[in-house]
């Protein structure tokens, strides 16, 4: 198959191409910048170079691909518009996409994160939150709702950390903000719940989607239901030789309300349907390759 994939050179993106390369798989990679189109390159990839908000490039990068996987978005939390830019950024390139495969039956994949269920995790079937991220949530909406018009949409909710080798996600923030102001902290008690899943397992369950998804499939990308904050924490701190302490949620700036919020997540469904099994380390134990 022959797969268009934004944000490939990401985290994230960077083992899905990888998966998608050792599966047999052409990969056409959008690459904003020669450092990206070279990184591409050199994981197997072929380039089409543009960005995100270059819509033309978009659709004729799903139009001339058996299949797509929508991945970028913008990682800049500096402004408080930040995530409002990166939001519409992404619902306008996701639309652009869909909008190429109509009639196709060909597949798109999304991405979204998990949502946070009051009193316990979140499966498959919840629906994405209203609220800040509202926005995200209609984009899935419309990218699903292109199963009626001949397009084999799915969604892959991720985790509030996707790590490897001890980066990555709101774990790989913890220990940036540890770095800073050294000390490892954490809102709250620190009895909040987040999921967790190592990058190379994620992307597994994107080709499995991408290859085997009916239209309409949404799945949980969660290999770890729910690590509390201040476990994290702690590793963190070891690792790094910083005293452990709770902090205010404001120390974390745009994202401390979501930091102190209980939100595990479940995959029971996804790895009946898809039969995805994670084989790599834990969040926990993926930390202490965190380097002193």
């Amino acid at each position: 198959m022959h797969v268009f994939i934004t944000g490939g050179t990401g985290l994230i993106g960077s083992a899905v191409l990888a998966e998608l390369r050792s599966a047999g798989h052409r990969v056409t990679a959008l690459a904003r910048s020669d450092a990206s189109a070279a990184k591409a390159r050199a994981a197997g990839a072929d380039t089409l170079r543009g960005s995100l908000t270059d819509l033309d490039v978009l659709r004729e990068g799903a139009r001339q691909a058996d299949g797509v996987i929508s991945l970028a978005f913008g990682n800049d939390f500096s402004a408080p518009d930040a995530f409002v830019r990166a939001m519409a950024e992404e619902a306008a390139a996701v639309d652009a996409l869909g909008e190429a495969l109509v009639g196709t039956d060909r597949p798109l994949v999304v991405v979204s994160g998990t949502p946070a269920v009051p009193g316990r995790p979140a499966t498959e079937q919840d629906a994405l939150p209203e609220g800040p991220v509202a926005e995200r949530s209609r984009t899935v909406a419309r990218a699903l709702a292109l199963a009626s018009r001949g397009v084999r949409s799915s969604a892959v909710r991720m985790p509030r950390t996707v790590h490897d080798n001890g980066a990555g996600g709101f774990a790989g923030l913890l220990t940036e903000a540890a770095r800073r102001t050294g000390v490892a902290g954490y809102p709250g008690d620190g009895e909040q719940r987040w999921p967790a899943v190592h990058a190379r397992d994620a992307a597994v369950l994107f080709r499995l989607a991408l290859e085997q998804s009916p239209a309409g499939g949404v799945y949980h990308a969660v290999a770890d239901e729910g690590d509390k904050v201040r476990d994290i924490a702690a590793v963190i701190g070891r690792r790094l030789d910083l005293p452990v302490r709770p902090v205010p949620q404001e120390d974390f700036g745009l994202l401390g309300p979501i930091f102190a919020t209980d939100q595990p997540a479940t995959s029971t469904r996804t790895r009946a349907a898809l039969g995805w099994t994670p084989t790599h380390p834990s969040l926990l134990e993926d930390l202490e390759h965190i380097a002193p």
